[in-house]
């Protein structure tokens, strides 16, 4: 695997934890506080994720 399909995967990886721990957090009743801050989290991680895909795709069409 090559190092930047190495760090998309990392990235994705990443959203999909914090995605998941939001969903734990709400199904089990926690915080709403808490709930926010993951899910405000998700969206960075998200959004850093799709800029590192497209500065990849970019680099690899070079």
């Amino acid at each position: 695997m090559s190092p930047d399909s190495f760090l998309v995967t990392v990235a994705t990886g990443a959203v999909a934890l914090v995605l998941l721990l939001g969903l734990a957090n709400m199904l089990r009743g926690g915080s709403a506080n808490r709930s926010q801050n993951l899910m405000r989290l998700r969206v960075m991680l998200q959004a850093f994720a799709i800029v590192l895909i497209i500065l990849v795709l970019w680099w690899r069409g070079h």
